[in-house]
């Protein structure tokens, strides 16, 4: 809120709005010549773009497109190289071949799994409580006992598989 205010003050002392600030024909903020926008987009699905990639040429590259409309044998592969990366950005060995980018992703997929381990290592030692008694080994063992003490459920559970008389597992 306060930049805005601010800003429009600024805005009022120089006697400009936001129209004059955004037009296209301000000699006040282009010192430097901005790039032309172009409609160029070329893929492997898309091969012909609508225009070329080099929209500004130099001397040397308006003779080479003067040449381009005689004869092309007379042109040699050098300059029809040249032609060619006029017109497009890439080839399609170019456009087809493998980047490394696979290490990139793996290189972060690697990174967030460790952060991920790290967290959950801390969040086992500073934040989660001790276990309870009742999951120790001790303590299960003694509740079993008490479970064939009272012979709990003798027809079909637990207390059908002990033999009371060798005190040991049925087998």
């Amino acid at each position: 809120m306060f930049f805005r205010a601010a800003w429009s003050l600024v805005l009022r002392r120089r006697r400009l709005g936001m129209r004059g600030i955004h037009s296209p024909g301000d000699t006040a903020h282009s010192q430097g010549k901005m790039t032309p926008y172009t409609g160029y987009h070329a893929q492997r699905s898309y091969p012909m773009p609508d225009e070329p990639f080099c929209t500004e040429l130099n001397a040397e590259q308006r003779a080479l497109k003067e040449k381009e409309k005689g004869s092309w044998a007379q042109l040699s592969h050098a300059e029809k190289v040249a032609l060619y990366r006029l017109q497009f950005n890439e080839t399609f060995a170019e456009m087809n071949r493998r980047s490394n980018e696979w290490k990139t992703v793996m290189g972060g997929v690697f990174f967030f799994c460790g952060f991920t381990a790290l967290l959950i290592w801390w969040q086992r030692v500073y934040v989660f409580p001790e276990k309870p008694v009742t999951l120790t080994d001790e303590w299960k063992a003694k509740q079993l006992q008490r479970i064939l003490d009272m012979k709990g459920n003798p027809v079909q559970g637990l207390a059908s598989r002990w033999d009371y008389e060798k005190k040991e597992w049925k087998k």
